[in-house]
């Protein structure tokens, strides 16, 4: 059983920052950054630019379900295809052969084929491709114009069919449907009635759930059998966080995150029949919980994971807690992570990262302790040059604690430095501790990074998500003023080389803090952000429809709240941009409309402002392709050594 998983659907900009390749370790150039450093560190050794960001060697590694097989993804013709690895014979198959886009997420369906999602240049409609593990060829099952598919349940006692949402009939809804991976045989399972935005299936596959979203409100929809009828269980405001995980061993109750009556989403077993959270699993007191751990062999919940500043797990199993501890003695130095295991639960893959390296996958023999490495995601980075990433907290001017992460160039004083802000996308996400390409490509380049969890980021509770509601351009952008001001008053920043770089939402707030502080930041870089928040709104993607009311309410509704979108769209106060501005788009995305870009960059153009604009025609929400990711990064080092280092 799985609960809906987004398959197919994926944050560009996240897999950006993911995004290491696969090729020899190349020298380095050993070049004087006296210059960028006030002559306080005479050497550092430059690292290759596309040493960053071309594609990882290997990444995304899984498990067959009988652990006789592992799989990932690796470079085959400059896009990321799928792999296959018999343990016992050793023997490697190349089982995809993508050469127009990279390959994004994929499942093992039974131990003979793997199913996975692929969209065109960029547009989100990603199709359901099966694949046989023996190399004979992928097919599309889902050959629709058009049309976009998600997983919903991998169906894992069934080795020839999937349940998948997809929108072939109306553009706006997703209905369920039973897929053969064989014979592309496609069965209605569930007609969407108009307002249903997610639906999830007990342990035996069974679509038990719906959730609908209707005029603001959660509608969460239940039955007890496949041949009840759904019945609604509980409305709620969509404020209210009451998210289904996966139901109980029995398949009658349902592990939740929820912050019904508190401020932090805790982790309850919740009653359908009695509408009753029956049990408190988990709950932290300074974020909310996220994720539960469990054994599907022995029938129990073995832990429980949360996010503060770095990831953490808290374990109710002496047995669970023990390989924890086995595996991180045999890993000093890194996060370990679990991320898939064999139906018998004897063989585990294992992900390590930390904050200066993408680790490696690993597969953990479980009975006898063993660990035997798979492949090093990014085996040409070296560790000891690479940057630490390091949590900070500052209060915002109304006294509001701000948590965010500042990453330092190596071997330079930490002292008057030049300093790019990152604001995160969504923005209804965070930033979280890791290895990220971008910041250490900027710290290798001696500049540092700050990153900040600004208000209506998620993790942090209700309360603190609230705080960014209609917050645009204005308190969620105080709080980016504020982190640049922390970090001059700290003595860190160079107050005169302070540059803003975003994407999605933080391209927005690229612009945004070019708009409404121009004395702030000596020049910006608006990844794939919107400039018009009407336009913004009014070319929301079909399929998000449903969730209109509530972009309202968090945004701004373009009728009710006209003056307070025209104050915070930068494109109506474009006399305000005097910094020079770098402008990044995929002329497919579904998201942010290339519109969003050419409006700003024709009204800038006018002015006779400096604005430069890269528009690849083949890319979506963020750049996929490795030489589009190349020239991006490439583009934005003069940017900066012209605008920010000189």
């Amino acid at each position: 059983m799985t609960k809906y998983k987004s398959l197919y659907t994926f944050i560009v900009v996240t897999t950006l920052l993911i995004s290491l390749a696969a090729c020899a370790k190349t020298q380095v150039e050993v070049r004087s950054k006296g210059e960028v450093s006030g002559g306080r560190v005479d050497k550092t050794e430059l690292i290759p630019l596309r040493d960053f960001f071309k594609n990882p060697a290997a990444s995304a590694f899984s498990i067959s379900p009988d652990g006789s097989k592992v799989a990932w993804k690796s470079p085959w013709k400059e896009r990321m295809n799928i792999f296959v690895k018999d343990l016992s014979s050793g023997k490697e198959t190349r089982i995809t052969a993508s050469t127009a886009r990279d390959i994004s997420g994929y499942y093992w369906i039974g131990n003979e084929h793997i199913i996975y999602g692929q969209d065109l240049g960029g547009d989100e409609n990603f199709h359901t491709y099966s694949a046989p593990v023996d190399g004979s060829g992928s097919v599309d099952l889902t050959p629709f114009e058009n049309t976009r598919t998600d997983l919903i349940d991998d169906l894992e006692n069934d080795n020839e069919h999937v349940l998948i949402t997809m929108n072939k009939r109306d553009p706006r809804f997703f209905d369920v449907f039973k897929l053969n991976v064989i014979t592309g045989e496609l069965e209605l399972v569930a007609e969407n009635p108009g307002n249903i935005t997610g639906w999830m299936t007990d342990n035996a596959g069974n679509l038990r759930i719906a959730i609908a979203s209707q005029s603001g409100k959660n509608i969460i929809l239940y039955r007890k059998n496949i041949q009840d009828k759904f019945t609604p269980l509980k409305t709620l405001d969509f404020r209210t966080t009451f998210s289904p995980l996966f139901f109980d061993f029995d398949n009658n109750k349902i592990y939740v995150t929820t912050n019904i009556g508190r401020d932090k989403a805790a982790v309850y077993l919740y009653n359908p029949e009695s509408d009753n959270l029956e049990q408190l699993v988990f709950e932290h007191p300074d974020v909310d919980a996220e994720t539960l751990i469990r054994s599907k062999k022995r029938k129990i919940i073995t832990g429980a994971g949360y996010y503060s500043d770095k990831p953490h797990y808290v374990f109710f199993d002496d047995q669970r807690e023990e390989i924890q501890n086995d595996l991180e003695s045999k890993l000093p130095g890194y996060s370990v992570v679990v991320t898939g295991i064999s139906k018998d639960e004897t063989k585990m893959i294992i992900r390590t990262y930390s904050d200066r390296s993408l680790g490696a996958g690993y597969i953990y023999d479980v009975p006898n302790k063993k660990l035997e490495k798979v492949a090093d995601v990014s085996p040409w980075i070296n560790e000891s040059q690479m940057a630490e990433t390091k949590p900070i907290t500052f209060t915002a001017r109304d006294g509001l604690t701000i948590h965010g992460y500042l990453s330092l160039p190596v071997g330079i004083s930490p002292v008057n430095l030049p300093l790019v802000l990152n604001p995160h996308g969504g923005p209804w996400s965070r930033n979280y501790w890791g290895f990220n390409p971008e910041t250490q490509f900027l710290n290798n380049r001696g500049i540092a990074v700050l990153q900040v969890n600004y208000r209506g980021s998620t993790g942090y509770g209700k309360e603190f998500w609230e705080k960014g509601f209609k917050q645009w351009g204005l308190a969620m952008q105080d709080d980016l003023t504020d982190a640049v001001k922390w970090a001059v008053n700290q003595g860190i920043a160079d107050p005169k080389k302070i540059a803003i770089y975003g994407a999605s939402y933080g391209g927005y707030a690229t612009l945004a803090g070019l708009t409404f502080t121009p004395d702030l930041y000596s020049c910006g870089i608006d990844y794939v952000g919107p400039s018009n928040l009407f336009t913004l709104l009014n070319s929301l993607p079909p399929y998000w429809e449903a969730e209109r009311d509530r972009f309202y309410t968090m945004v701004g509704d373009p009728i009710r709240d006209k003056k307070l979108l025209t104050k915070v769209s930068p494109v109506f106060h474009v006399d305000q941009i005097t910094a020079p501005l770098f402008v990044a788009q995929g002329a497919n995305d579904p998201r942010v409309k290339k519109a969003e870009s050419d409006q700003i960059v024709d009204a800038l153009k006018k002015r006779g402002v400096a604005v430069e604009y890269m528009v690849k025609d083949n890319e979506g929400h963020g750049f996929m392709n490795q030489e589009n990711r190349f020239e991006f990064y490439e583009a934005m080092e003069k940017f900066l050594d012209k605008h920010l280092l000189q």
